[in-house]
């Protein structure tokens, strides 16, 4: 499997939309890697991970081939991770699709409720958009990947899941949105035992201890450690950030070597990662 971060930035996109704070600042004048869309990822090319209102933005940036797209995990409901006005744009009004391969979205029920909305009034019958209700610690099958719905520490009212992944003997784990792992989410991940070959954790805060709701780098280094410690992770293992806000400080460029003491690599926008 591999892993394309297409967007790594936590709802107000860096440089925020509308912010004139000093990070922001800097952020615009850097440029490159510094410049962060709404978070987003892909694996495979096929297996698409949260559905922002950027996802357009990286159809034409990074290439993302939509109609290549199976299936795609929706961790809540939040606007940043999923914008589901935008799945009308699949219907025939928008789009002349000459491939009629369904997409099978899968979601907890608040953000179920919301991809329904909209499909209530656009669906197509060939080709069509499918919803699968997901639940905690309820594994499921999409094509060849295995999927598991972790509880996370995030807005309760959105039933709030990560998700470990697996194919073909690898594993990776892609926990956004989140603050330190519920303790029935940890026990899970011991019960069954899989060894993770790539870990993205959510680190929006960065300088911030947070460690509800989202985290920061110390909350992140805690993961870490106690993945180690539970030998869920090995020194194989790849660590990495995501989902950042400007609030959390540091750019790109300076957040770099600050995660490397601490045994991560920081995403940005069209990094791809072998799992």
């Amino acid at each position: 499997m591999d892993l394309r971060y297409l967007g790594t930035a936590a709802a107000e996109g860096w440089p925020g939309l509308f912010c004139q704070c000093d990070h922001c600042r800097r952020a615009r004048q850097a440029g490159g890697r510094n410049l962060r869309s709404r978070s987003q990822a892909i694996v495979d090319g096929q297996l698409l991970i949260d559905f922002p209102p950027d996802t357009y933005l990286h159809v034409l940036q990074l290439g993302l081939d939509l109609t290549a797209v199976t299936f795609c995990l929706i961790t809540h409901d939040h606007s940043d991770h999923l914008y589901a006005r935008d799945l009308a744009m699949r219907s025939g009004a928008f789009a002349h699709r000459t491939e009629k391969r369904a997409l099978n979205l899968y979601a907890t029920r608040p953000a179920c409720a919301k991809i329904e909305a909209v499909l209530s009034q656009c669906n197509e019958p060939e080709g069509p958009t499918v919803c699968h209700l997901v639940k905690a610690f309820e594994p499921f099958s999409a094509g060849p990947y295995q999927v598991v719905p972790l509880q996370a520490d995030h807005a309760p009212e959105c039933e709030s899941v990560i998700y470990t992944i697996s194919r073909a003997g690898r594993s990776l784990l892609y926990g956004h949105d989140t603050g330190y792992f519920p303790e029935a989410t940890w026990q899970y991940l011991v019960d069954e035992g899989r060894k993770l070959n790539l870990v993205s954790l959510d680190c929006t805060a960065l300088q911030l201890d947070w460690r509800h709701g989202h985290m920061g780098l110390a909350a992140c280094a805690e993961v870490r450690q106690r993945l180690f410690d539970l030998d869920l992770a090995d020194s194989q293992t790849s660590f990495v950030i995501n989902h950042f806000s400007h609030n959390g400080g540091l750019i790109h460029d300076e957040l770099v070597p600050v995660a490397a003491k601490l045994g991560f690599q920081v995403a940005y926008d069209g990094l791809t990662l072998p799992v």
